[in-house]
């Protein structure tokens, strides 16, 4: 088994996993309720009418979530994959950088409509699907790359292309076949940040269709190089990294990347979860009347350094806004919540007054911590004298009861409230196999009389 390539072993690996604990098929859920629930309200934002523009004329069996009708796999996967990512809300697995699920659900949901009668646990193809993004991404990226490369360019064709082989059945062969030519399809470029344009709400969707491209070619022959991660012009070589640090395998010991991965709470990058909490808990704090003097915030060199989490402004776009640290602070403390609204304040007079009195250092912790944790300190001096300390160790995910209620209540808004209690009833019974994934894709599409109410 020396000379096995590692992507075979991680084939194998993923093909003789058939038994997951039931934490893990929860976890599952939440994803993709998170997935529905971000897609849902992201329906109407300019890159997701632009992304479904494309699916226009081009008819098939698949869902686009929250639209009537019925696409070409293709373009629905695209389309749900760059509305999962359109408010920046989307899960996030902090080992690799990388949001999978934008990838992992629109692929399988995509696969699922085209056939329905699929009998493979959809679930369990996610659950492989986030592990093998997971190990690769661990290994493959440091923050070095992260500010040149799109981490989730890089391992989501891997983690949608994984989980589509399972669902589909593909054996052996075509599996390691279709991951290597997904393999070919990895990249992202992380400039975005720094021109403030919206290249990277596409990035999930590049990579969920060249997925799809990929599951089809194996399917039909193709031939892919299983050296593709480890050999002397694949992925790690390609992206700088000369040699595999180490040998990635899927579910070593029983740990399984899908447990890794949270759901945030503040519709932001990564990096400014934990620092809005901390905000959020010091603003109850403050007495009424307090004037904030000075902010000091301690973190982790991952968060300063990724692309946009230390831009102090000027805001043009509110992706600029979700990116940064400083923006995200400091509308917390100006508005005392975490919210979607905060990030239409682009030229807020308080916000830039509280942006321009914090700082932000490195704390030797809180680094080597990272990223395992995720912490924050934060340090408040007011103008009366009083001083505000707050801190957490790590992020704090976004719990499976505000997840399903941030998915109801915007499907009741945009679906009508008899497709809501379906979706609830239908998550209910997802985790004991009661629903597969078509019939769950059809319940998040606008059917009926508000179909109607939109096309006039």
């Amino acid at each position: 088994m020396a000379d096995t390539t590692l992507l075979t072993a991680l084939v194998r690996q993923a093909r003789g996993k058939t038994d997951f604990p039931r934490e893990a098929v929860d976890k599952a859920v939440t994803c993709l309720a998170d997935f529905l629930s971000c897609a849902i309200e992201a329906a109407d934002l300019p890159w997701s009418r632009q992304s479904f523009a494309l699916a226009s004329g081009r008819p098939g069996a698949c869902v686009v979530v929250g639209e009537a009708g019925r696409f070409n796999a293709e373009d629905a996967a695209f389309a749900n994959a760059v509305r999962g990512h359109g408010l920046v809300r989307e899960d996030m697995h902090a080992g690799s950088i990388s949001h999978m699920g934008v990838v992992i659900w629109p692929v399988l949901l995509s696969i699922a409509g085209e056939d329905p009668a699929l009998k493979a646990n959809v679930l369990h193809a996610a659950i492989a699907g986030y592990e093998i993004g997971g190990r690769i991404g661990r290994a493959l990226m440091t923050p070095e790359m992260a500010r040149l490369f799109r981490p989730t360019g890089l391992v989501g064709p891997l983690s949608g292309t994984l989980a589509g082989a399972m669902l589909l059945g593909l054996d052996e062969a075509q599996t390691v076949n279709a991951l290597a030519l997904a393999v070919n399809t990895a990249g992202g470029l992380n400039e975005w940040p720094h021109s403030g344009a919206d290249d990277m709400y596409f990035h999930p969707g590049f990579a969920a269709r060249n997925s799809l491209t990929a599951l089809r070619l194996a399917q039909s022959g193709a031939r892919g190089s299983s050296t593709a991660l480890e050999g002397v012009a694949g992925l790690f070589a390609a992206f700088g990294r000369t040699s595999l640090p180490y040998r990635p395998e899927l579910y070593p010991n029983g740990d399984l990347e899908i447990m890794a991965v949270f759901n945030k709470e503040a519709p932001a990058c990564n990096f400014a979860q934990s620092p809005c909490q901390v905000a959020l808990a010091a603003s109850r704090r403050m007495a009424a009347g307090d004037d904030i003097q000075s902010i000091h915030l301690s973190t982790y060199d991952a968060a300063l350094n990724y692309p946009g989490c230390n831009y102090r402004g000027p805001f043009e776009t509110p992706l600029q806004a979700k990116m940064s640290i400083f923006f995200g602070m400091a509308a917390t403390l100006a508005r005392g919540e975490i919210a979607e609204s905060n990030y239409a304040l682009l030229s807020d007079a308080r916000i830039a007054e509280l942006i321009g009195r914090t700082r932000i250092t490195v704390d030797a912790g809180l680094n080597e911590a990272f990223p395992a944790k995720q912490g924050a300190r934060l340090r408040i001096e007011t103008v009366q004298g009083q001083v505000i300390e707050e801190a957490q160790d790590d992020v704090r995910s976004a719990s499976p009861a505000l997840v399903l209620e941030r998915l109801l209540d915007a499907a009741g808004k945009r679906l009508g409230q008899s497709q809501r209690a379906n979706i609830a009833e239908a998550l209910r019974g997802m985790g004991d196999g009661k629903v597969d994934a078509a019939g769950l894709a059809a319940l998040a599409a606008l059917t009926g009389t508000l179909a109607g109410e939109r096309a006039a």
